[in-house]
């Protein structure tokens, strides 16, 4: 591991500091608080008995998402977007990447016709909100299709698999796996990946911030993003392990 003077002398294949608290909110089907380091998300889990129209009569269901950043969640506060007037294309594309995520790994016919919203809120923004988001909303998914289950709603449980999202990218020359904010800002090129626990991949999102980046750089990222993500899965199992959930899916 190679020390790159980041932030508490945190190794460059290294994640922050990770800790995802289940039961967050007494209302939500399903919640959680997921910390990466100094980011924080609270992400809860609506169950609605319906559809988007387009899926009316079809037998399957829809997760999607909403996402938004607190007024103080970063150094500065940011204005509440709904008085704007409008969502950001930003907030749109982070909203639509976690209903992806998640839908991936879901089977929507199991599921049935009914809609779960996966609400993420930032309440600390320091980098990887997204990624954050992602991997609570997993858990959040897990715990809400839970009650399904436990109520007799569901014989089987519709989520297959988990999955996990980080943050990459080249700093300065150097590959980090987990960027911050600093980080991030700085980034010659970054990137998203989003897997299931199996290695399947769900999401690429790379982006060359100053210069193009070679095939082997790429490859070294994905790699990168592979270590972080299998760490993130086991975090998420730790918790569902915890609940007795896991073997109602993933038979582990």
């Amino acid at each position: 591991m190679n020390k790159q003077n980041r932030f508490n002398d945190r190794a460059s294949d290294a994640l922050r500091d990770t800790l995802i608290t289940p039961d967050q909110l007494e209302f939500a089907d399903g919640s959680v608080l997921i910390e990466m380091g100094k980011t924080k998300v609270v992400v809860s889990a609506t169950i609605e008995e319906k559809v988007p129209p387009f899926l009316k009569g079809s037998g399957k269901g829809w997760i999607t998402a909403e996402y938004s950043m607190l007024p103080r969640s970063t150094e500065k506060r940011i204005s509440r977007e709904r008085n704007q007037g409008r969502v950001s294309g930003r907030t749109q594309e982070i909203q639509r990447l976690i209903g992806r995520s998640l839908r991936a790994v879901t089977d929507l016919k199991t599921l049935g016709e009914r809609q779960i919203i996966i609400d993420c809120d930032v309440i600390q923004a320091d980098g990887g909100t997204r990624s954050a988001s992602i991997n609570g909303g997993c858990v959040a998914l897990a715990l809400a299709l839970t009650k399904l289950m436990d109520k007799g709603v569901l014989e089987e449980m519709p989520l297959k698999n988990l999955a996990g999202a980080i943050s990459v990218g080249v700093v300065a020359g150097k590959t980090l796996l987990d960027l911050d904010y600093h980080e991030d800002s700085s980034a010659d090129m970054d990137m998203n990946v989003v897997k299931t626990d199996t290695g399947e991949l769900v999401e690429v999102q790379a982006s060359a911030e100053k210069h193009p980046f070679s095939q082997t750089e790429f490859q070294a990222l994905m790699q990168l993003a592979d270590v972080g993500i299998q760490e993130l899965i086991q975090i998420q199992k730790g918790i569902l392990k915890e609940r007795s959930l896991l073997f109602m899916a993933y038979g582990t």
